[in-house]
């Protein structure tokens, strides 16, 4: 059984998913580390890829140390987005509800943080969505962000 569940695990982590690619903005050491790179938050920006006109934001911590620094880490749950309309919003397709935006692997096989957006028709608003999942257990920590689909004025 354990067998089979990490050739899915390790099957899943290789699949290409037409997310967005974050562009690092920055970032700020946490915690200075004598050996490997320092524990840091990261500020990373994309676009959604299904929504021209919003950008989104993301701030996450990132493990140092000898094992970040080699990729071996597993780096906390936390995680803040902000998004914004930054031109016109032109939705290229129907939206489903809990699509995936963006995916970044946070450990070496089984933890990732995942942006996923919602749609309040309702409301006429885009909702983004942060967390971290793991194969085994989740994290609750999570933040979201609205965008409400408005005229763009020049």
């Amino acid at each position: 059984m354990l067998k089979k569940l990490l050739s899915v695990c390790l099957t899943m982590s290789f699949m290409v998913v037409a997310n967005a690619e974050a562009e690092e903005i920055g970032s700020v050491s946490t915690v200075f580390k004598m050996l490997g790179p320092n524990h840091k938050i990261v500020i990373e920006a994309f676009d959604d890829p299904e929504v021209d006109g919003v950008s989104c934001w993301l701030s996450r911590p990132k493990t140092g140390g000898i094992k970040g620094g080699l990729g071996l880490a597993e780096d906390p749950s936390d995680g803040a987005i902000a998004c914004r309309q930054i031109g016109p919003i032109v939705i290229k397709d129907k939206l489903k509800d809990g699509e995936q935006v963006f995916n970044k692997r946070t450990s070496l096989v089984f933890k990732s943080m995942q942006v996923v957006r919602f749609f309040d028709e309702k409301r006429n608003t885009l909702i983004y969505l942060v967390y971290s999942d793991k194969i085994i257990e989740g994290s609750p920590k999570n933040s979201i962000s609205v965008v409400p689909v408005q005229p763009w004025r020049d």
